[in-house]
């Protein structure tokens, strides 16, 4: 059985701009933290998926404040904010192990091919394990 196709199960968000949240079994608590990811595109052909945590009443609101951030990211970084905001609520209070996001995909690909086809195309920007700075190269 298939779903609607991605963009009937988007909501917009702040500004009309697609946007979704990561459903949680419980309601997260007043002023809870949020991770949100938002997308980038720098220039023709590079893209930047960036988590930031917020805090919030609850997921319209941490997916604004986030797009409020990614506005101003966008600016100081010369990149086009690409309007797909995805919230996920944190179960505990940030810090060391902390999960800040996650999402889950169906996927029939085997794992190897899923990981080819999502994460690992060879077109990323990343820095290897043991690098100088273990930071990613910025975009330019």
């Amino acid at each position: 059985m298939t779903g609607p196709s991605p963009s009937a199960r988007r909501s917009r968000g702040a500004g009309g701009r697609r946007a979704r949240r990561s459903v949680r079994r419980h309601p997260p608590d007043a002023d809870a933290w949020f991770g949100v990811r938002c997308v980038f595109r720098h220039g023709e052909s590079r893209y930047e998926e960036r988590v930031v945590i917020v805090r919030a009443d609850d997921f319209a609101l941490a997916i604004a404040r986030a797009e409020d951030e990614a506005a101003r990211y966008a600016v100081d970084v010369d990149a086009e904010y690409l309007g797909l905001a995805q919230a996920f609520a944190l179960v505990d209070d940030p810090g060391d192990g902390a999960e800040v996001f996650s999402l889950m995909r169906d996927s029939d690909l085997p794992p190897d091919e899923y990981l080819d086809a999502f994460f690992d195309t060879g077109d990323e920007r990343q820095g290897g394990v043991g690098a100088a700075s273990g930071r990613p190269e910025p975009p330019r």
